[in-house]
């Protein structure tokens, strides 16, 4: 099997699963249907395209960097009537740095890599207000089990996160260990003999608007131990020369 890895990196994140009317939550790391939703569009799928071959790659995240919740106070008017909407509670992850993957047939998993590269839709972190803050590709697809290349992924928290997690221990009196532990999320396959960890409601089965559709998803808790590079944040690749927003069409002011 191949094996993409994502860095999923912003200044907001936001990954919902049981979010409803009023009230926007968000999950503590990325959600299946958020990242499928992210390939999806990168790909230039529209909302009511086949998500089934996407839905059938095995998925999991690495929390690097957890984050801190924010609660957003929301209000709205509707664009032709100007009438106020429903005022509601919208949820963030605020700092947060995760490594996601997904995991199949070497032939598709190549092509979700190019499509990130020069990606048709903008890619966000669950929501269009949730911009990424570095590249979302962290290296070509390699062949492996996802698991495996999700614990020996590289470190990718900020350079300030690393430097204040060394801090405490020093205030502490103690010597900064060399790795850290971190938290693994990944699917849990259908077996009898053994429950899920977590049941979430975030395998994507349509994203259309008139009938959004998601399946459960059982998830499997674990933890790895990754090396500590003190210092600066890890290097990234050059970004590609694709610019996205470089064929947008500029507003023009209106003058009546």
């Amino acid at each position: 099997m191949s094996v993409l890895l994502l860095r999923l990196a912003g200044p907001l994140q936001s990954w919902g699963s049981a979010a409803r009317f009023t009230r926007r939550t968000t999950e503590n790391a990325p959600t299946k249907s958020g990242v499928v939703g992210l390939l999806a569009a990168a790909q230039g799928r529209r909302r009511d395209a086949d998500l089934s071959d996407l839905a059938a790659l095995e998925f999991g995240v690495r929390i690097d960097q957890p984050g801190t919740r924010l609660r957003d106070f929301h209000t709205a008017h509707h664009s032709d009537t100007l009438k106020s909407m429903p005022l509601s509670e919208r949820f963030y992850l605020a700092d947060a740095v995760f490594v996601a993957g997904v995991s199949g047939e070497a032939g598709l998993v190549q092509r979700l890599y190019e499509a990130l590269l020069e990606p048709v839709f903008l890619p966000y972190l669950g929501r269009r207000s949730c911009p990424p803050s570095r590249p979302v590709t962290i290296a070509e697809p390699s062949e492996g089990e996802l698991e495996q290349a999700l614990r020996e992924a590289r470190w990718e928290a900020s350079g300030w996160y690393r430097d204040k997690r060394t801090a405490s221990f020093r205030r502490r009196g103690q010597e900064a260990p060399d790795d850290v532990r971190l938290d693994l999320l990944l699917d849990s396959p259908a077996d009898p003999d053994r429950l899920p960890d977590i049941t979430l409601r975030d395998l994507p089965m349509s994203f259309d608007p008139r009938h959004r559709r998601y399946g459960l998803r059982g998830v499997r808790t674990t933890e790895t131990r990754v090396p500590i590079e003190p210092g600066a944040r890890p290097s990234s690749p050059p970004p590609p020369p694709h610019e996205p927003t470089s064929l947008l069409t500029p507003v023009t002011p209106r003058t009546d």
